[in-house]
């Protein structure tokens, strides 16, 4: 074993070990209701230095990198041994995703990766991909991870090598290490992505706000996120289940919508984080956006802002598939204090901050969108002279 090569190692290590220390902090815009930060938090080059090179020299003299990781992103998030875990969503060259937990002390840099991504078992049925899982610490003393498992549709002649079927796949653990995968969500006929599980039992059953569509791209006619309650999360069937929050057209989501992590409970209300989707001359846009829904009935909907929440901006506009924020994972501290975390372009993950009190305030007084444009302006208008009264009063107009 050659000292060059030692030393070659102890660099890549030193070198990376350096990357990850660095700190993160706030970008100077600020809106009054989330601080987005100047660097992302995770990225593909965060993924530890072994899980993609081979360092033994005796199998790979030139210290080149094997296995490697094309992008880290679409994470579900939760607070474990006081610290913040992501389940991130890690993508090889080789195109398939698998699970792998990321910590940080303060959930804002300083991410490390766990020595080894999730193992997570197989049903009968193996899956192709999965993705894109929710983390939700649930009332009956389990953490559940619902995500989206995709196989090849078995109805597509040789031809087709694109076309998919997509389910909600369901695992659940007590330390984020060792889990335990139930049976695939039965949807019946429908496909389902961006399942979520409600951390609290309503009426003794477990509820879910689901996504029912008629294809793997196509939401169709089961367009919107749906609400249902099932008995057991052990062979879980959908059965009835309701638009709560349907995609509407000319609108941020008219082509589909999902909820993002888990619902936040308040004083006031649940919080919702959702992605919606619209068409554009280049191609799909992906934006967030809120509601909130009632303490009483978490599948009745209280405030409905209008309009997106965020939409990509500067760098984050560009990536694996450009034009896209996504999030499946978010914090509420003991301070009231919200971890926000979003992906941009199917490629990085970033962190925003904002409170209890900013996103309910957010949600109660951004007026509904009037679905036409004569009721925007009448809106708008409404704010202008509001201001321009109050402007008057304390001497500036």
């Amino acid at each position: 074993m050659s000292k060059e090569h030692i030393a070659a190692v102890k660099q890549l290590i030193a070198d990376h070990e350096a990357f990850l220390a660095t700190a993160n902090t706030p970008k100077e815009e600020f809106n009054g209701v989330i601080q987005r930060y100047q660097n992302p938090i995770i990225t593909a080059k965060h993924t530890p230095v072994f899980w993609r090179y081979d360092l033994n020299p005796e199998t790979n003299p030139l210290l080149m990198e094997r296995l490697g990781v094309n992008v880290a992103f679409n994470s579900g998030a939760i607070v474990f041994d006081g610290k913040i875990c992501l389940a991130v969503r890690v993508e090889g060259d080789d195109r398939k995703s698998f699970f792998a937990i990321a910590e940080s002390q303060n959930g804002i840099d300083n991410f490390r990766f766990w020595d080894h991504p999730i193992t997570l078992p197989e049903t009968h049925e193996p899956d192709t991909n999965v993705y894109d899982m929710r983390l939700t610490r649930h009332e009956d003393g389990w953490i559940y991870g619902l995500f989206c498992t995709e196989r090849r549709d078995p109805s597509a002649s040789d031809a087709d090598q694109s076309a998919a079927d997509a389910k909600c796949g369901i695992a659940r653990t007590k330390d984020l290490v060792t889990w335990e995968r139930l049976a695939d969500l039965d949807s019946g006929k429908n496909q389902q992505r961006n399942v979520v599980l409600h951390p609290e039992f309503i009426e003794g059953k477990y509820a879910l706000y689901t996504r029912p569509q008629d294809g793997f791209i196509e939401a169709g006619k089961g367009g919107g996120i749906g609400w249902c309650l099932i008995e057991s999360m052990d062979n879980a069937k959908t059965g009835a289940e309701k638009i709560i929050d349907p995609k509407v057209y000319h609108t941020i989501k008219e082509v589909k919508n999902g909820q993002g992590p888990a619902p936040i409970k308040t004083e006031e209300g649940w919080l919702h984080l959702a992605h919606g989707v619209r068409n554009t001359a280049a191609g799909l846009r992906y934006v967030l956006y809120m509601f909130m829904t009632s303490l009483d009935d978490p599948s009745e909907v209280i405030h409905r802002p209008g309009g997106h929440f965020m939409g990509p901006i500067d760098e984050e506009r560009v990536g694996d598939v450009s034009n896209v924020l996504f999030t499946n994972g978010w914090i509420k501290k003991d301070n009231g204090e919200i971890l926000i975390y979003y992906a941009s372009s199917d490629t990085r993950m970033h962190v925003a901050t904002s409170s209890v009190a900013q996103l309910v305030d957010y949600c109660k007084h951004t007026p509904e969108d009037g679905y036409r444009s004569y009721a925007s302006v009448a809106t708008r208008n409404k704010l202008i002279d509001s201001n321009l009264a109050y402007l008057k009063s304390i001497g500036l107009k």
